[in-house]
Protein backbone atom coordinates (compact mmCIF):
# COMPACT_ATOMS: atom_id res chain seq x y z
CA UNK A 1 0.00 0.00 0.00
CA UNK A 2 1.40 3.55 -0.86
CA UNK A 3 1.33 6.24 1.88
CA UNK A 4 1.83 9.25 2.07
CA UNK A 5 5.46 10.14 3.22
CA UNK A 6 4.28 11.58 6.48
CA UNK A 7 2.04 9.13 7.27
CA UNK A 8 4.62 6.27 6.62
CA UNK A 9 6.82 7.86 8.78
CA UNK A 10 4.44 8.05 10.93
CA UNK A 11 3.67 4.15 11.28
CA UNK A 12 7.77 3.34 11.09
CA UNK A 13 7.93 5.41 14.43
CA UNK A 14 4.64 4.26 15.81
CA UNK A 15 6.74 0.71 16.37
CA UNK A 16 7.78 2.53 19.90
CA UNK A 17 9.87 5.91 19.74
CA UNK A 18 7.76 8.48 21.31
CA UNK A 19 10.32 11.57 20.17
CA UNK A 20 10.42 10.17 16.43
CA UNK A 21 5.94 10.09 17.00
CA UNK A 22 6.11 13.10 18.07
CA UNK A 23 8.29 14.80 15.48
CA UNK A 24 6.15 13.65 12.68
CA UNK A 25 3.85 16.29 13.61
CA UNK A 26 3.55 20.05 12.93
CA UNK A 27 4.78 22.04 15.81
CA UNK A 28 1.48 22.65 17.30
CA UNK A 29 0.16 19.19 15.93
CA UNK A 30 -3.18 17.20 17.62
CA UNK A 31 -3.93 14.19 18.15
CA UNK A 32 -7.24 13.15 19.47
CA UNK A 33 -7.10 9.55 21.03
CA UNK A 34 -9.51 7.93 23.36
CA UNK A 35 -11.48 11.51 23.75
CA UNK A 36 -8.13 13.23 24.70
CA UNK A 37 -6.97 15.85 22.86
CA UNK A 38 -3.47 16.55 23.00
CA UNK A 39 -2.00 19.16 20.99
CA UNK A 40 1.50 20.11 20.46
CA UNK A 41 4.52 17.95 19.98
CA UNK A 42 5.50 17.63 23.70
CA UNK A 43 1.45 16.23 24.46
CA UNK A 44 2.00 13.97 21.49
CA UNK A 45 5.43 12.67 22.67
CA UNK A 46 3.37 12.64 26.53
CA UNK A 47 0.87 10.52 24.80
CA UNK A 48 2.51 8.35 23.10
CA UNK A 49 4.79 7.56 25.92
CA UNK A 50 1.76 7.21 28.10
CA UNK A 51 -0.22 4.60 25.36
CA UNK A 52 3.43 2.65 24.97
CA UNK A 53 3.29 2.10 28.46
CA UNK A 54 0.00 1.63 28.79
CA UNK A 55 -0.52 -1.27 25.86
CA UNK A 56 2.04 -3.76 24.27
CA UNK A 57 0.84 -3.54 20.59
CA UNK A 58 1.17 -3.09 17.21
CA UNK A 59 -0.25 -1.73 14.37
CA UNK A 60 -0.62 -3.00 10.29
CA UNK A 61 -2.35 -0.89 8.24
CA UNK A 62 -4.41 -2.72 5.81
CA UNK A 63 -6.36 -0.11 3.54
CA UNK A 64 -6.14 3.76 2.89
CA UNK A 65 -8.93 6.47 1.27
CA UNK A 66 -9.13 10.04 0.60
CA UNK A 67 -11.67 11.88 1.87
CA UNK A 68 -11.81 15.76 0.81
CA UNK A 69 -8.67 16.93 2.68
CA UNK A 70 -8.10 13.84 4.79
CA UNK A 71 -6.49 10.29 4.52
CA UNK A 72 -8.22 7.93 6.33
CA UNK A 73 -6.25 5.00 7.10
CA UNK A 74 -7.58 1.62 8.33
CA UNK A 75 -4.89 -0.24 10.67
CA UNK A 76 -5.45 -3.41 12.52
CA UNK A 77 -4.02 -3.31 16.17
CA UNK A 78 -3.00 -6.16 18.07
CA UNK A 79 -1.79 -6.53 21.44
CA UNK A 80 -2.32 -7.03 24.93
CA UNK A 81 -5.92 -4.98 25.33
CA UNK A 82 -9.30 -5.67 25.26
CA UNK A 83 -10.63 -7.00 22.10
CA UNK A 84 -7.81 -7.56 20.60
CA UNK A 85 -7.13 -7.33 17.29
CA UNK A 86 -9.32 -4.94 16.51
CA UNK A 87 -9.43 -2.71 12.90
CA UNK A 88 -9.18 0.93 13.76
CA UNK A 89 -9.51 4.09 11.71
CA UNK A 90 -6.37 7.04 11.54
CA UNK A 91 -7.80 10.12 10.05
CA UNK A 92 -4.73 12.17 9.22
CA UNK A 93 -4.68 15.78 7.47
CA UNK A 94 -1.41 16.20 6.39
CA UNK A 95 0.67 19.92 6.30
CA UNK A 96 3.61 19.94 3.56
CA UNK A 97 6.12 16.41 5.18
CA UNK A 98 4.01 16.60 8.42
CA UNK A 99 0.99 15.63 10.41
CA UNK A 100 -1.33 18.41 11.38
CA UNK A 101 -3.79 16.66 12.76
CA UNK A 102 -4.61 12.80 13.88
CA UNK A 103 -7.71 11.67 14.59
CA UNK A 104 -7.82 8.13 15.77
CA UNK A 105 -11.52 6.22 15.95
CA UNK A 106 -12.67 2.87 16.70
Amino acid sequence: MQLAKPIAKYFAADRGNANAVAECFTENGVVVDENHTHTGRDAIRRWKESATKKYNYTSQPIASEQQDDKTVVTTRLTGDFPGSPIDVRYVFQLDGDRIASLEIRS
